[in-house]
C-alpha cells in the first residue's frame, strides 16, 4: 500500500487539513493518508501545544469518517524533537508491506534542503506537493525532481494559529472545523 505521510501539530485540525488530505487521497496514487500528529516540531515553539493526545483525539475525531485517512501517533514514543527521517525510518522498519510518501506544502518544500539528511529521504521517498500563496519560488534544486509529485490540489488559506486566536477572541469559527472537532473544542474549553 501507498501511504502519504501529512505531518503536523493539528493544533487544532481544520477544514483546510481534511480537504487537502482527501484530494490528495482521491487524486493521487496514493492509497491513504495518515494524519502524523507531531509531538513536537523542531522548528516551533512547544508552549502554545494542546496535549499530543487532545491533539489526537481531534484527529481521529476528524477522520473517522474517511475511509482513507487515518490519524497517526507513531512519534508520540520517538526521541524529541521529531526529525522526519528518524518517523520514516522507523514506519519502514515497523511496516515493511508499505511505501511511504510525505506530504507538504509548497512552503515546506522551500526550506526542505535544510531538513536533517534531505537528500536520504528523497532518494527513499516521493514527496506530495500541495499549492500555497506565497511570493518566492521553489528550490530550483527541486524543480521537475523525478520524486517531487506537485498536485493540483485546492488552495487553503486557513491556519490553526488563526482559529486559535480567533476563539480567543470570542469569534464564531464554527464553519472552519469538522463538527465534532469544534463539538470538543467547546466541551473542553480549548484555546479560550
Amino acid at each position: 500500500m501507498k501511504i502519504g505521510l501529512y505531518f503536523g501539530s493539528f493544533n487544532p485540525i481544520h477544514i483546510g487539513h481534511l480537504v487537502i488530505a482527501n484530494h490528495i487521497a482521491e487524486f493521487s496514487d496514493l492509497d491513504q493518508v495518515w494524519f502524523v500528529v507531531t509531538p513536537h516540531n523542531p522548528f516551533k515553539k512547544k508552549s502554545s501545544l494542546l496535549d499530543n493526545y487532545q491533539r489526537l483525539e481531534m484527529v481521529y475525531r476528524a477522520t473517522k469518517d474517511y475511509t482513507k485517512l487515518k490519524p497517526s501517533d507513531i512519534e508520540f514514543n520517538l526521541p524529541q524533537p521529531n526529525y522526519t527521517i528518524n518517523t520514516l525510518v522507523h514506519l519502514q522498519e515497523k511496516y515493511p508491506e508499505h511505501e511511504f510518501a510525505l506530504i507538504m506544502g509548497e512552503d515546506n518544500l522551500k526550506s526542505f534542503h535544510k531538513w536533517k539528511n534531505y537528500e536520504l529521504i528523497l532518494e527513499n521517498h516521493h514527496i506530495y506537493v500541495y499549492p500555497r500563496i506565497s511570493e518566492s519560488k521553489i528550490e530550483t534544486q527541486f524543480d521537475g525532481h523525478k520524486k517531487i509529485h506537485v498536485i493540483d490540489a485546492p488552495i487553503m488559506q486557513i491556519s490553526s494559529t488563526f482559529i486559535r486566536n480567533a476563539i480567543k477572541e470570542g469569534k464564531n469559527i464554527q464553519p472552519l472545523l469538522p463538527e465534532n472537532v469544534w463539538e470538543y473544542l467547546d466541551e473542553m474549553n480549548f484555546y479560550k
